[in-house]
């Protein structure tokens, strides 16, 4: 490789007074372990262009890069000391569980060049998903409805609706079955 030769130029997330101001709300309000409630934190997170549902739950310690390229949905949980590694979009859907110590990330790094380019592609956690504590998905992944990635696995590849997963790469250990609460 030949490092010295690398750029991103053509890579723009944003200003760079819009970067420095999140990342002053960010160190205060997110990363902190301080507990602030989740609505002062949505409304932050809007404030910088998120897309939030209602009743989201918002963790301490959690990192996101870019906010403006981060949406999710109602009832979502993303739990203590996430990292958003947000390049690009992150779409979280409704009632999705992120627990604690995952790692979304939606850059790498092409290992074919010898110029180390940059490659940028979204994840998606489809409705229902779950992504287990200190579980990590790749770039361009897409975590299917129902979904559960669990406990330190990786996901390198799409995951299927209601599949359950696991290891590294994670794949298929058997269907999501869910059981009727009874009252």
């Amino acid at each position: 490789m030949q490092l010295n030769k690398y750029t991103n130029n053509w890579y723009k997330p944003g200003s760079k007074i819009k970067i420095l101001s999140w990342m002053v709300f960010s160190c205060i309000f997110f990363e902190s372990k301080l507990p602030w409630p989740s609505f002062i934190k949505i409304s932050i997170l809007k404030m910088f262009g998120s897309k939030v549902g209602n009743s989201v739950v918002i963790k301490p310690g959690v990192k996101i890069k870019y906010p403006w390229f981060f949406e999710v949905g109602c009832n979502s949980w993303i739990g203590e000391n996430v990292w958003i590694d947000n390049l690009t979009t992150i779409s979280v859907g409704e009632n999705c569980c992120v627990s604690q110590g995952a790692y979304l990330l939606t850059g790498n790094h092409d290992y074919k060049s010898n110029l180390f380019d940059l490659i940028i592609k979204p994840v998606v956690l489809e409705n229902c998903s779950w992504v287990g504590a200190q579980a990590t998905v790749c770039p361009g992944v897409t975590i299917g409805e129902g979904a559960i990635l669990s406990v330190g696995s990786v996901a390198t590849q799409d995951l299927k609706c209601s599949g359950i997963y696991q290891g590294n790469p994670a794949i298929f250990k058997k269907s999501r079955i869910y059981r009727k609460k009874t009252q």
